[in-house]
């Protein structure tokens, strides 16, 4: 589910080449995901562990994140006595 959501934004990703020869990578509505490198595959590569610790960090904060929704079973988070 979640490598799901990964793929699916990076299929989204908007990249451009910039004046001194780097690629830098975006995803649109996703604010603060983008990364820069030397070559398009490793931009590509800077960008998918942005989404990652993103996701993670909006999870740990408990914020929303777009066009994801995490499904918990809270009945087994609940310790039988």
């Amino acid at each position: 589910m979640f490598s799901e959501y990964i793929a699916k934004k990076l299929k989204e990703a908007k990249y451009k080449l910039l004046k001194d020869g780097t690629y830098f990578g975006e995803i649109p509505g996703l604010r603060g995901v983008w990364a820069n490198a030397k070559n398009l595959a490793d931009c590509r590569k800077g960008l998918q562990e942005v989404i990652e610790d993103w996701a993670l960090l909006k999870i740990r904060d408990n914020e929303k994140i777009p066009g994801f929704e995490l499904k918990i079973d809270r009945r087994a988070l609940v310790k039988n006595a």
